[in-house]
C-alpha cells in the first residue's frame, strides 16, 4: 500500500515505527523527510552506475543490475541494523520518487513479515509540500520581530520565550548559524533544502490566533536564503527591540562565542574577512585584542566601529512599529524576567 503525504505534518501521525530513506547516502546527505534513517539500497556509485546503464544501454539491463544490488544491499540491512525487529515492527519506506529502490526494498521487507508501506512519490511528494509551504503560501500567524543590537541575547531569549509560552521561530537554530559573519557552529550548516524541510515544518505547525515571535535576521543565515515571502513578511513586521548598554553586549558574546575564542587561529582568520570593510590599522588593533585574549575588549570594539553603525543605518530605513525594551544586564539570571517583559510587549501587541 502507498501512503500519500497531503500535508507536511502528516509524517508526525502516521503509525510507523520507523521511516526508512532508501536512496543513496548523498541524496539523503542533501536532505530528507525528519525522522527518517538512511539504509540505501543503492550506494552513490552502485547508482551512478545503473543510470548510466539506463541511458547507454538499456532500461531492462540497468533494472536487472539494480535488482541484484539492492538485494545484495537489503541483505546487509536484514543482517545489520534490522536484525533485531520484531515482528511487529512497521517500517514506511521512500526512494526519489516512490519507484523501483523503496518498492523493491519494501517487498523484501513484507517477504519477511513486516507490514511494509510505500510513500506515494517518494521524496519528492515530500519536497512538493515543502516548496508550496515556504514559497507559495504567506505566514499563518501574525509575525512580530525581536530585534535589538549584536550581543542583545535575542537566540536566547528566543528560546526563554518559548518555555514561556510564546509561539517563537528560531531560524538561527534551523540554519545551523548564529546569523553573523563570526556565527559559523561545529557540523556547519544544512543544505538550503534540508534547512527549508525543517523551516515548513515549523511553519505548518504555525496557531494562526497567535503572534509568532522571530529574530530579526538579514535574508540570509550564514549560506541558508530566507524564502522571499518569509523575507518580505519579516521587512514589514512590527518589532519589539532589546536595548542594552554596549558593556553588557559585549560581556554576553564574550560567553556566547567562547567556542570561537578557545580556537585563536579561527578567530583571527575570522577578523582578517573585515580588511576590506575597515581601515588596516583598525584591523590590527582587532587582531591584537584577539592574540592577547582580550575577548571583551575585542567585541566591544568590533560593535563600536562595525556593527552598530551598520544596525544603525539598516533601522533608519525602517518605517514599522517599533517597541523597545530596556535592560541593564544580561547576565544569565536576568534574561528570564526580561523574556517575560518582552512577553508583556507581544501580548500588547
Amino acid at each position: 500500500m502507498a501512503i500519500t503525504l497531503s500535508s507536511l505534518t502528516d509524517v508526525a501521525t502516521l503509525r510507523f515505527d520507523t521511516i526508512i530513506d532508501a536512496r543513496s547516502p548523498a541524496e539523503w546527505a542533501e536532505d530528507h523527510i525528519p525522522g527518517a534513517i538512511s539504509l540505501p539500497v543503492l550506494s552513490n556509485e552502485e547508482r551512478a552506475v545503473v543510470g548510466t546503464i539506463y541511458k547507454q544501454e538499456s532500461p531492462f539491463k540497468a533494472r536487472k543490475v539494480g535488482g541484484a544490488l539492492v538485494a545484495r544491499n537489503a541483505a546487509a540491512h536484514l543482517e545489520g541494523p534490522l536484525a533485531e525487529k520484531d515482528g511487529a515492527w512497521r517500517p514506511l519506506v521512500y526512494c526519489w520518487r516512490g519507484g523501483m529502490r523503496s518498492g523493491s526494498f519494501a517487498t523484501i521487507l513484507k517477504s519477511v513479515g513486516w507490514r511494509a508501506d510505500v510513500v506515494e512519490g517518494g521524496y519528492r511528494s515530500w519536497r512538493r509540500l515543502v516548496v508550496e509551504q515556504v514559497y507559495d503560501r504567506p505566514v499563518a500567524s501574525p509575525v512580530v520581530l525581536l530585534d535589538g543590537n549584536t550581543g542583545s541575547a535575542k537566540t536566547e531569549l528566543l528560546a526563554l520565550l518559548k518555555a514561556q509560552g510564546a509561539q517563537v521561530i528560531d531560524l538561527e537554530a534551523l540554519a545551523r548559524h548564529r546569523g553573523s559573519l563570526f556565527g559559523a557552529m561545529p557540523g556547519g550548516q544544512p543544505s538550503q533544502k534540508a534547512f527549508e524541510g525543517a523551516l515548513a515544518l515549523e511553519l505548518a505547525r504555525l496557531d494562526p490566533a497567535r503572534p509568532v515571535l522571530v529574530e530579526a535576521e538579514s535574508a540570509k543565515v550564514g549560506d541558508c536564503r530566507l524564502p522571499p515571502r518569509l523575507w518580505r513578511t519579516m521587512v514589514a513586521a512590527p518589532r519589539i527591540e532589546i536595548a542594552a548598554p554596549r558593556a553588557e553586549r559585549a560581556a554576553y558574546l564574550a560567553r556566547a562565542y567562547a567556542d570561537l575564542s578557545a580556537d585563536p587561529s579561527r578567530l583571527a582568520a575570522t577578523v582578517g574577512l573585515l580588511r576590506p570593510l575597515h581601515a588596516g590599522e583598525v584591523i590590527d588593533n582587532w587582531l591584537e585584542l584577539a592574540a592577547t585574549g582580550a575577548h571583551e575588549a575585542l567585541a566591544d570594539s568590533l560593535m563600536a566601529h562595525h556593527y552598530d553603525p551598520r544596525y544603525a543605518k539598516h533601522r533608519a530605513r525602517m518605517e514599522v512599529p517599533r517597541q523597545v525594551v530596556e535592560t541593564d544586564s544580561l547576565r544569565p539570571e536576568a534574561l528570564p524576567d526580561l523574556a517575560g517583559a518582552i512577553l508583556a510587549r507581544l501580548d500588547a501587541l
